[in-house]
């Protein structure tokens, strides 16, 4: 199925953020796509949504939501029900983050918690995961090289095994010069500050407002229940 093309993010009114229900739906929609599509899972697919709207020029709609619906890019059969409602339901994801990251405003990531022995990294992998698969198909950010992009991405990918990236000496290098969270709401803190810290490398303001900071207590959603699958994910 192709996705109709847009040349930027949609502006407008304030997209309405998903609520649990409609975190619930998305995740249920996701996994009834026929095998052998691979989505993408809530948590991946909110770290891809942000990589996607960091990229310096906004990145086509029937670019990135190939992806969403199978990790390989596959065409989702013609026919197949609730296409519709799951791409409106993508799409007012992405809106949601496009404002948030434009104006510089806290969002509350898709990350859920595991068992009470995980690390907070270990927590926010998948979403690390959505992000890591967005910089590799659209490496347009990752290939500016800019020094003040060095520590951010370091953050980000600090949930990964060093040995998934052995070859980029300079940020492994980076990440072993971080402190690694010591709560999970101090991880979540990371994602969206280093989110903040890259828009303003590949989409500078004139007046960056300063860092987002989250109001009170951080929201996680409920894990949305979900039949399982490959790659990274959370419980």
């Amino acid at each position: 199925m192709t996705a109709p093309p847009v040349s930027a993010p949609p502006t407008g009114p304030s997209a309405p953020p998903l609520n649990d229900t409609d975190l619930n739906r998305l995740q249920t929609l996701l996994d009834r796509l026929p095998a052998p599509l691979e989505p993408l899972d809530v948590s991946m697919l909110d770290g891809y949504l942000c990589g996607v709207l960091l990229q310096p020029q906004p990145v086509p709609a029937g670019a990135w939501l190939p992806a969403v619906f199978d990790i390989d890019g596959r065409p989702v059969p013609a026919g197949t029900p609730g296409m519709s409602e799951l791409q409106g339901l993508v799409q007012r994801r992405h809106r949601e983050l496009a404002q948030a990251i434009a104006g510089r405003q806290w969002f509350d990531p898709w990350v859920f918690e595991l068992d009470e022995a995980a690390l907070p990294l270990e927590t926010t992998l998948p979403w690390a995961a959505g992000f890591a698969t967005a910089m590799e198909l659209f490496p347009t950010l990752m290939n500016k090289n800019a020094p003040e992009a060095l520590e951010p991405m370091a953050v980000l990918y600090a949930a990964f095994d060093p040995e998934d990236l052995e070859d980029a000496e300079e940020l492994l290098a980076e990440i072993e010069s971080l402190e690694p969270p010591e709560t999970l709401d101090e991880a979540m803190e990371d994602l969206v500050t280093s989110v903040m810290r890259l828009a303003d490398v590949s989409r500078p303001q004139s007046a960056a407002g300063g860092r987002p900071k989250p109001p009170g207590p951080i929201r996680r959603p409920a894990p949305p229940p979900r039949r399982g699958g490959s790659g990274a994910k959370p419980r």
